[in-house]
């Protein structure tokens, strides 16, 4: 029964959460503007705000890539002490995290073969990741082995939503997800996209909305049409520093929760460098992808 759980930190889950039981993170880096930073797990709500407010004032952000051989040093000192490990990765289809994860997994089995180590991809990020990461804390409660609690997280995969409203369309140019005059006629307008994380874990634009209180509305009708109200998981709500949206949405979806915890979390510098400030999700685990 003794395994850990780690998660990436383009996922979100909230501080004390994570703390209170003993999630580990893989670091990964990011800049902002010519300075480089290190994610090592939930960032304080002021380390968040100074980083979309230098997204407001025209900072360039990125992220980096973590390769096999960065996993291989972490899991190394997990496994060498005996543990095994319960591994949720950024989707496939938004980054070569799990590819990276599988690598190492090769590796380190061979070098620890007592100790198991389950990769799983997400299909998802953010919220989705932290909805995932709570479950798998509640089957270890339980009692659930880690090839159990594995097997438990990929059949919750297949019904993990996340919807997400964007503010800056610029992000999404600078992404390849939109074009350049999409971009520049969508501003104008006061258009704001609604995408999801679909199947396949790749970001897909659904929707495009003329303001935000319209937006907000379409995510509550997608939370609606979608959610299974017979999961028992956490709901999250995400926001790029705009707490007014998060609010908004909480007072729109809560009488449709029927006593289901809800956490509003702010959204992590690794996916808000894609998708700018005021960015907008909700992510909960609805009644399975068609």
């Amino acid at each position: 029964m003794d395994y850990t759980i780690v998660m990436d930190v383009a996922g979100d889950i909230t501080e004390q959460v994570a703390k209170e039981n003993d999630i580990r993170f893989i670091p990964m880096e990011y800049t902002v503007g010519d300075a480089t930073r290190i994610c090592n797990g939930p960032e304080k709500q002021e380390v968040l705000a100074e980083f979309y407010n230098g997204q407001r004032k025209g900072d360039l952000t990125r992220t980096s890539q973590i390769s096999p051989y960065q996993y291989e040093e972490f899991f190394r000192e997990i496994m060498e002490k005996g543990k095994s490990v319960l591994y949720l990765c950024l989707s496939g289809g938004l980054s070569s995290t799990y590819h990276s994860a599988c690598v190492a997994k090769q590796a380190l089995s061979e070098e620890y073969p007592r100790c198991a180590f389950y990769p799983i991809d997400t299909l998802a990020a953010t919220g989705g990741m932290g909805i995932l990461a709570e479950r798998a804390i509640k089957n270890r409660k339980k009692g659930l082995s880690v090839e159990e609690n594995y097997h438990d997280l990929l059949a919750a995969v297949q019904k993990l939503e996340c919807w997400f409203m964007v503010d800056d369309l610029g992000y999404l140019k600078r992404g390849g997800r939109i074009s350049a005059s999409t971009a520049i006629v969508g501003t104008a307008l006061n258009v704001k996209p609604i995408l999801n994380i679909n199947r396949e874990g790749k970001l897909e634009t659904i929707a495009k909305k003329r303001g935000n209180n319209v937006a907000i509305n379409e995510l509550v009708n997608r939370f609606t049409t979608l959610f299974d109200k017979d999961a028992d998981d956490v709901v999250y709500i995400l926001h790029a520093d705009c707490m007014e949206k998060a609010n908004q949405l909480y007072e729109q979806v809560k009488d449709r929760l029927s006593g289901r915890e809800v956490r509003i979390c702010g959204l992590s510098p690794i996916i808000g460098a894609h998708t700018g400030p005021g960015m907008a999700a909700i992510c909960f685990m609805g009644r399975g992808k068609e």
